[in-house]
């Protein structure tokens, strides 16, 4: 689907430029929500209905990502899908982190017996060393916009040994991601996915699978799923560390990623970029390779507010994102609003 057809499918109200907070949804996944809600009220539904969207998710996020369906595992945060692997690591275990991590990303290591080191995120990479058991970051850092080093990342972690945990929840949807060359790489989906609040997903290669205890395993990461009884009968693929689905964000879920897949990420990467470009140079900044953008403009915030924009304040400083409903009307509203005597 060409990405100019699509954007018909979504109705924001003017200046949305807070996509890093939450995704707007299109037209398909708010109805499809809505009748679900709708069977739900009336007991029209069995659940096992609403629960075949989870599959089509999964599947959905898996192409999206260029994994194996069977090598994803779904929750309902990164926090939640993270325990696991954290939980794995041995008592006092060299952990990499950047500093400006967010903490979905930092607690799961930080409430273990871990020696978690926090670096610059540009440092990263020379932090990485024999004793490095596992790093952790984001593909995309959400307070800022920036992109990791990925590839200096990957090759420190690789020479040295060490797992390679990544957070994608502000990367996936916009900017291509192979989950493939992490070891783990994990996405909740309400923001660039566009899904409701309480989907999440986990690559978990196949390699390292065994290395983690699912430790909040139950009848949903059973073989065939496992209702009652003993013995442990968890499944062979990453759905070992599935939770329990809310089905309804599930529903919405998986409309909103077959609809990305449809459009494709590269042109949603041109066209989000682009806008954040373009509002770059409407401030005097050099151009960037991010859809998010964080920058100190005194007085953003109420500016902003009275021009009935909406962004987000982060470390005290404005950030604004873009995404495919966004237009250069709304970059220039907020121009206006910050730029204007």
């Amino acid at each position: 689907m060409d990405l100019n057809d699509a954007v018909c499918l979504w109705e924001p109200e003017p200046g949305w430029l807070n996509t890093a907070s939450y995704g707007l949804p299109p037209r398909p996944t708010v109805e499809a929500v809505r009748r679900a809600l709708d069977e739900w009220q009336r007991g029209a539904r069995p659940w096992a209905e609403w629960d075949v969207s989870t599959g089509r998710s999964r599947a959905a996020f898996a192409r999206l990502v260029g994994a194996s369906a069977d090598d994803v595992a779904v929750g309902a945060t990164v926090s939640q899908l993270l325990a696991p692997v954290a939980a794995s690591l041995p008592p006092g275990a060299d952990v990499v982190v950047p500093g400006i991590e967010f903490t979905s990303n930092l607690f799961p290591w930080l409430v273990q017996d871990l020696n978690v080191r926090t670096v610059p995120p540009d440092r990263l990479a020379d932090a990485i060393d024999r004793r490095t058991a596992a790093v952790a970051f984001s593909v995309v850092q959400s307070a800022t916009g920036e992109l990791a080093p990925v590839e200096d990342v990957l090759a420190a972690a690789r020479s040295a040994g060490a797992l390679v945990v990544a957070d994608a929840t502000q990367a996936v949807g916009w900017l291509p991601v192979d989950a493939t060359r992490y070891d783990v790489l994990v996405c909740a989906a309400y923001k660039w996915l566009m899904a409701p609040r309480g989907a999440a997903f986990c690559y978990v290669g196949e390699a390292v699978r065994d290395r983690f205890r699912p430790v909040a395993a139950g009848w949903y990461a059973g073989e065939e799923h496992a209702y009652y009884g003993p013995p442990l009968r968890l499944a062979a693929s990453a759905r070992r560390f599935d939770i329990s689905p809310a089905w309804f964000s599930y529903v919405g879920a998986a409309p909103s990623l077959d609809l990305l897949n449809d459009i494709g990420v590269e042109p949603i990467r041109a066209h989000n970029v682009a806008l954040a470009n373009r509002f770059r140079a409407g401030l005097g900044l050099p151009p960037s390779d991010s859809a998010i953008l964080s920058v100190d403009v005194p007085g953003a915030e109420e500016r902003l507010e009275a021009a009935g924009v909406r962004a987000a304040v982060r470390d005290g400083r404005l950030r604004v994102s873009f995404h495919l409903y966004t237009t250069e009307a709304d970059v220039d509203a907020a121009l206006d609003a910050l730029t204007s005597p």
